[in-house]
């Protein structure tokens, strides 16, 4: 088998290149290198070394990743005929994506890797900076920022900026948790002759032309709170505050039990966001919710049963485990058979066997959302009106029978009981037309008060009491907000 060298040129110029590279440099006949964007390889060419660079790769893809691909793959190639020599900028182990991936054949057993050294320029980057790596620092890929990796309370260090390109991605991915005119600093060259050091505002960052294979962005840590609101750990340490031993006295006295009414009263007043459509009514209304989530999480963290982080792992699990088509190897092409997914998912993940096919309905749901749980689990098992023309003549029939407990007139109990069927019934009638009766009585409410209240207005303006207007004239305003509206 032969064997890949891989050497680190280094951070920046000559000063900076490691003695025994230097050497390893000089005795090789040919040395490839990813990039010849580097302040040793002029001198080292003048010296008799021969280089041969994978510049004209990066100009063939629009993908860093079908870049490294390449040069990995030519590489493997030579290495069938010859030992061979690799150089990379820095140390080969520290943000080189192609050293990774030749690392994996080597795991693989197709090629033998030697790593060689060489000076990486995180050092040179904290004494440039002068920041001490104690304090909690993050090295991150320019090319590949993801905005969920970011820690923002550290020192961050952001890599591979090669460019007006790499630099606006990055740029976009920060202004999307920072101020745009957040301070940071682009270094350049660290430890060398050539260092530089400048500090911009954030919104900057791709306006800057002399971005180069030597540059790195560095990010302070955040220091004021409120950039930090955005941030979920923040969202917890605040719930956790309220209800520490210095928070407030009403988040510490409530118990799941005592906060149940208010999960119930944000999810309907979310609902009626959604109705309206205003997107910043959704937002404030999706963040009661989450309160609702975070205090529960929370006082489970505090009787040592359960935390936010079980909370999330669970709904993860169950993400993953209920779609089998996304995450696995199952195939899915409509609505149906993804609800055929989760149905089977949800199977497996029964503790045991259920006696009743109502069983698992949920208590504490609103009734008429109950209903058609019901009805839903009984039809599964073939309990249903075979089409809907049969379900109206049900509703005809309950009504009837409404009416006659009616005119008897004599047991209150009886008369709930039958209209309690008629309601039932039109539940049914819901369920074939796909209609969710909680959410058509809840616009029905909804559009009812916003009658009524111009109704109201009418009668106020008016300058008379309710009882001085007849039926007809109320009916008539009812009338003209159903015009309005």
């Amino acid at each position: 088998m032969k064997q890949i060298k891989i050497l680190g040129l280094g951070a920046g110029d000559m000063d900076q290149l490691p003695l025994g590279v230097y050497r390893s440099l000089k005795n090789d006949q040919t040395v490839y290198v990813r990039t010849k964007d580097h302040p040793v390889i002029s001198t080292l060419e003048e010296e008799g070394v021969t280089f041969h660079s994978f510049d004209s790769i990066y100009e063939k893809h629009d993908q860093f990743e079908a870049v490294y691909k390449e040069i990995v793959s030519f590489l493997l190639e030579k290495a069938e005929e010859t030992d061979i020599v690799y150089a990379v900028p820095g140390h080969p182990l520290v943000a080189e994506k192609t050293v990774q991936l030749l690392m994996e054949k080597d795991r693989e057993g197709v090629v033998s890797i030697e790593i060689g050294g060489g000076q990486s320029f995180i050092d040179s980057i904290f004494q440039a900076l002068r920041i001490d790596p104690i304090e909690g620092f993050q090295l991150l890929d320019g090319t590949a920022l993801d905005r969920s990796s970011i820690q923002l309370r550290n020192h961050l260090i952001i890599g591979q900026v090669y460019d007006t390109f790499s630099a606006s991605e990055v740029k976009l991915t920060l202004m999307d948790i920072l101020p745009y005119d957040y301070p940071i600093k682009i270094v350049t060259a660290a430890g060398s002759s050539l260092e530089n050091i400048k500090e911009i505002e954030l919104h900057d960052l791709d306006r800057e032309m002399d971005l180069n294979n030597l540059t790195s962005i560095y990010v302070p840590p955040v220091g004021e709170e409120k950039i930090l609101h955005k941030e979920f750990s923040q969202l917890r340490r605040i719930i956790a505050e309220l209800r520490g031993p210095n928070g407030c006295p009403w988040d510490k006295k409530q118990t799941h039990e005592s906060l149940r009414k208010y999960l119930l009263e944000e999810s309907y007043e979310l609902v009626e966001a959604i109705n309206e459509g205003d997107i910043d009514h959704i937002i404030e209304e999706l963040g009661d919710v989450l309160l609702q989530v975070m205090l529960h999480s929370q006082i489970g963290e505090d009787d040592g049963y359960f935390s936010i982080d079980d909370v999330i792992e669970g709904i993860s699990d169950k993400m993953i485990r209920r779609h089998p088509h996304v995450f696995g190897e199952e195939q899915a092409e409509s609505v149906d058979d993804v609800m055929k997914h989760w149905q089977n998912a949800k199977k497996k993940e029964a503790k045991e066997e259920k006696e009743s096919v109502l069983a698992g309905i949920n208590l504490a749901l609103p009734h008429l959302m109950q209903a058609f749980e019901l009805q839903k689990k009984a039809a599964k098992v073939g309990f249903d009106w075979p089409n809907v023309e049969e379900a109206w003549e049900k509703v005809k029939e309950e009504i009837l029978e409404f009416q006659a407990e009616l005119e008897e007139a004599n047991n209150k109990e009886k008369i709930e009981n039958e209209f309690g069927d008629v309601l039932f019934s039109l539940v049914n009638i819901a369920r074939f037309y796909k209609v969710d009766p909680e959410l058509a009585i809840f616009q029905t409410n909804k559009k009812f008060i916003k009658r009524f209240s111009y109704i109201e207005e009418k009668v106020k303006e008016a300058g008379k009491e309710w009882s001085q207007f007849s039926l007809e004239e109320l009916d008539g305003y009812w009338n003209e907000a159903k015009r309005k509206n």
